[in-house]
């Protein structure tokens, strides 16, 4: 089927020449036929800045489109970088999953698409799964550094920070770690994924790139401080990586495992949720971390949500109402770097 799909031409085209020097702006053109436009598109704007021999960086965001940290971070140094400040190139997609950024929701209005659940992607498949696609044949394989902003959207809230793999090949992971190292958020994580079936990640990391991620707060929102670490973290990876000229600001940052499920406390009940405790706070293994209110009617006693281990408070659930199977907390084991 993999070999069915490959023989398919991609339908998305570029509107920049990726091999042109200079700063171009322009746009990934997917053809899109709908009610209110038959021949129309999804135009994906996209910006590459392209002067001399050097490593390729791709940066991403809104994967997921509630999430908007990297846009401002990406539109800002799409309208700011200049050629001669690049040894190599650049390639800066503000808004991969363009139709659900939008939007301003998690996933594609089109077609319900997670971006970040759609790779490999078919060409012949949905709108998300053709932008996948596109990034699985064309961006990664022409790519040797890749940074995918994210954050909490409007269901999570995070403390701020950048994360990487820990990953079979020690040489790929001491590279990404080093790029995480160098981006200087406030927090700085060793990953676990709950679930990377699809993911955007492991189709980088399976193709050997050196993959960089963050989360850098939620909510559906971005506070000052957050579009701020954005910004200049971007700015000290793509100096560390070597294709943008200047020197790293350093900044302190904690180091954060998440070695085991232990980390993640999933709600098994629906209602109001009240926390007993914030972002940062030190939690111990059993602590009551939240009270699930039922909300049919009152004098219903809530139920307690207690932490699966000791460590820093590092997620948790944002909207007030939570349903079974939701993901009420994160707790993390703060370590050396």
């Amino acid at each position: 089927m993999l070999i069915q799909q490959q023989l398919i031409a991609s339908p998305v085209t570029a509107t920049v020449d990726f091999a042109a020097p200079g700063v171009h702006h322009g746009f990934l053109r997917l053809p899109y036929s709908r009610d209110d436009a038959a021949w129309g598109s999804v135009m994906i704007p996209l910006a590459v800045i392209s002067n001399g021999e050097g490593p390729t960086v791709l940066l991403t965001g809104a994967n997921h489109g509630d999430e908007y940290e990297g846009p401002i971070a990406l539109f800002d140094l799409a309208a700011t970088i200049r050629a001669e400040e690049v040894t190599g190139r650049i390639i800066i997609v503000p808004a991969m999953n363009y139709p659900a950024f939008m939007a301003g929701t998690r996933t594609s209005p089109i077609d319900r698409g997670n971006m970040n659940r759609s790779f490999p992607g078919r060409p012949d498949g949905t709108v998300t799964q053709k932008i996948a696609d596109y990034f699985q044949r064309v961006l990664l394989p022409m790519s040797d550094v890749v940074l995918d902003f994210h954050s909490g959207g409007k269901t999570l809230d995070f403390l701020p920070y950048c994360a990487a793999h820990v990953l079979a090949d020690k040489r790929q992971e001491a590279q990404a770690f080093d790029l995480v190292r160098a981006f200087g958020a406030p927090y700085s994580c060793r990953m676990l994924e709950i679930d990377a079936v699809g993911m955007y990640d492991t189709a980088a990391e399976e193709m050997g790139k050196i993959f960089v991620t963050t989360e850098l707060g939620g909510g559906g929102t971005a506070s000052a401080r957050t579009a701020g670490i954005a910004i200049r973290g971007c700015r000290n990876l793509l100096v560390a990586a070597g294709v943008l000229k200047g020197a790293v600001e350093p900044q302190p940052t904690q180091w954060l495992d998440m070695p085991d499920d232990d980390c993640f406390t999933f709600s098994e009940d629906a209602g109001l949720i009240r926390f007993s405790a914030d972002l940062g706070d030190r939690v111990e293994k059993g602590q009551t971390i939240a009270m699930i209110y039922p909300t049919s009617r009152t004098g219903l006693a809530p139920v307690a949500v207690a932490a699966r281990r000791s460590g820093l408070f590092t997620a948790r659930h944002f909207p007030g109402l939570v349903k079974p199977g939701d993901c009420v907390a994160v707790v993390a084991d703060e370590v050396d770097g």
